[in-house]
């Protein structure tokens, strides 16, 4: 048995896995794994299971969580990793055979001892990197552990991965450093690292044009984004390339092995958290944290600055229309008059927060005070709380006086969320406005709103414009693949390209998880890739160093929000034939059938669309999940 954290928190037994369902025992559970073979606090772990705000009986509940997880491992034959009381706390047990984590750091350490063998090191590193499987942590609800943990240990696979890339580069195989690294610059975009290896692999491959123009990306990418400028390093990367100069032979700096714990260049070892103390065996180092402008891009909740959005392709119309609205002058009216709404929803996936984004940087003129992404939901999909994301739009935006500001408020799950947000006659800067619960300014503030939901409730109460998004067309998914693989390739095989897209069901969702796995095979002919998608869609749009990254997690994550006789309802209609979908109301005497006002509120989640034929239909790929996931439901899950 083989305990999982480098991905979803599991158990696995050979090709048996079990994925453990989110429970303060996972937290706890997860927290002690974290810190293998060291004494956890009590205090630690109570902080990691309930978050900083305890209850009274957290001590005693602690203790029924070691118990449930005792039970859990009898049950599951869990040998070799045992659940100790210490005095002060706890520990687990456990070794790189019987631990992910530490089977990673063991294969990284290794790998610095072969530093005089590239070819072996570079080997080493790939089977480390292997044991990563998905979303850290994805099914721990710990607030505590994501927000100091995790950061840590993807910090860690970033070393592992420039490691790669940078042996790559010094043996000369530069074809396979560009496909680990279009999907790194793509995922991490600030770390300039990435780019650096990028740019050098363009320029070793002969591409020098691709080189500079990659370097002028990053540039404006920096510039406008985080106010910084290329790195000392990368400017002398351009420099040379402009010159021509032959940039010699890569040399990629050596691991360094000091007292048997692994460093891998540039990664200083981080200070251990409060209430855990040091194993008494050495063990491989864990990395610091990120850099703040790595850290930017994690999947976490928060406001800061609109990002742009790559590739950005169709949408022509609504776009202009959303700019339009947003610039027009205000309407008269009395001063505390609510500001501005424009509502962007749709399916999930379907490409809401891209084109907010994309529409906020076509309209920054007219903000001078600021545009700001807001965040409504956390990593796992619970809502924020109205007095959090008040309180950082009010220290974020400069101080009134200054011009209108837009705001996006991505992923609102009900209208009561941001009702209390658009509260008219409150400032927005300042604790006045965090404390009154809102940061509603009038005429000095206009708000995008993207959702799932219809919101119908919000646009009656406080007003507003609705832009409801539907699948792109033929031509703007065309244009989408255009953008994203070049012309070049694009038009070499347009029928391919045609029918990739038609797979794809024209979602954008799909279609940018498919142009990502296709930009990191750049020899694989559109029409190989057709026939491969063709025989299973749903299985393969997904990113397998990304797994979250899928169209069938995406759904999952939709359904999950849904009340059970709203996801049971849905599944009946998936399953069901097309007759389900019809005008008529079916009463409890139709079998399967399902009234009109269910079905208008899944129209209303987003999960089904207007007509025709009829008055609903739904998305192909949508259908397809659903009896897909019905077909593999008894795949084996456990809750502690």
């Amino acid at each position: 048995m083989r305990f999982r954290l480098l991905g979803p928190l599991a158990l696995a037994d050979g090709p048996d896995t079990v994925v453990l369902q989110p429970s303060k025992p996972a937290n706890l559970l997860a927290a002690l794994l974290l810190h293998a073979n060291s004494t956890v606090s009590a205090e630690y772990l109570q902080r990691a299971v309930w978050g900083e705000e305890q209850p009274a009986t957290a001590r005693a509940a602690l203790q029924t969580c070691v118990l449930r997880l005792r039970r859990l491992f009898a049950k599951h034959g869990v040998t070799g990793a045992s659940i100790e009381a210490v005095p002060g706390g706890y520990r687990i047990t456990a070794a790189p055979h019987t631990l992910d984590l530490l089977g990673f750091r063991e294969q990284v350490r290794r790998a610095a001892g072969l530093d005089r063998d590239p070819e072996a090191e570079l080997c080493a590193l790939r089977d480390a990197l292997s044991l990563w499987q998905g979303s850290l942590l994805a099914n721990v609800r710990s607030v505590v552990l994501h927000r100091d943990e995790v950061p840590r240990l993807a910090e860690e696979r970033l070393r592992a991965v420039e490691r790669v890339c940078d042996l790559l580069l010094g043996l000369g195989r530069c074809g396979e450093a560009l496909v680990d690294l279009w999907t790194a610059t793509r995922v991490y975009p600030g770390h300039e690292r990435f780019h650096e290896q990028l740019i050098e692999a363009l320029y070793r491959s002969g591409r020098q044009s691709q080189a500079l123009a990659e370097y002028r990306r990053v540039k404006g990418f920096l510039l406008e984004e985080l106010g910084v400028d290329p790195s000392p390093s990368l400017r002398r990367l351009e420099l040379s390339i402009l010159r021509g100069e032959d940039l010699g032979a890569a040399a990629p700096a050596s691991p360094r092995v000091i007292r048997g714990e692994t460093v891998l260049p540039a990664a200083p070892p981080p200070a251990a958290p409060a209430g855990v103390t040091a194993p008494t065996a050495p063990a491989a180092v864990t990395p610091a944290a990120p850099p703040a402008a790595a850290a930017a891009f994690a999947p976490a909740p928060g406001t800061g600055p609109v990002p742009a959005v790559p590739h950005f392709t169709g949408r022509a119309a609504e776009a202009a229309a959303m700019a339009a609205r947003l610039t027009a002058p205000p309407a008269p009216g009395p001063e505390d008059h609510r500001p501005l709404t424009v509502l962007v929803s749709g399916a999930p996936g379907i490409g809401k927060s891209a084109l907010a984004q994309h529409v906020a940087r076509l309209v920054r003129d007219a903000f001078p005070a600021g545009r700001l992404l807001v965040r409504m939901t956390r990593a796992d999909g619970e809502p924020r709380t109205v007095d959090e994301v008040a309180a950082e739009v009010a220290a974020a935006l400069v101080e009134p006086g200054e011009g209108r500001a837009l705001l996006i408020l991505d992923d609102v799950v009900d209208a009561d969320q941001v009702r209390p947000l658009l509260t008219p006659g409150v400032g927005i800067a300042g604790p006045p406005a965090a404390s009154a619960g809102g940061f509603a300014a009038g005429p000095d503030l206009a708000v995008v709103v993207t959702s799932r939901m219809g919101l119908g409730g919000l646009i009656a109460t406080h007003g507003g414009w609705v832009q409801r998004l539907t699948a792109f067309t033929e031509a703007e998914s065309y244009a989408l693949l255009l953008a994203a693989l070049g012309a070049e390739r694009v038009e070499a095989e347009p029928r391919a390209a045609r029918r990739l897209a038609a797979l794809c069901g024209h979602f954008p969702a799909a279609l940018r998880i498919l142009t990502a796995r296709l930009l990191t095979r750049p020899g694989l002919r559109l029409t190989d890739a057709a026939d491969w998608l063709g025989d299973d869609p749903l299985a393969r749009l997904t990113l397998t160093d990304s797994p979250e990254l899928s169209v069938t997690g995406l759904f999952d994550r939709a359904l999950g929000r849904l009340d059970p006789r709203l996801s049971e309802a849905f599944e009946r209609l998936a399953q069901g034939p097309p007759e389900l979908l019809a005008d008529r109301d079916r009463g409890p005497e139709d079998e399967g059938g399902v009234p009109e006002a269910v079905r208008e509120r899944l129209a209303d989640a987003g999960l089904l669309e207007d007509g025709p034929p009829g008055p609903y239909r739904m998305h192909d790929l949508l259908r397809a999940h659903v009896r897909r996931t019905a077909r593999i439901r008894d795949r084996r899950t456990e809750k502690v």
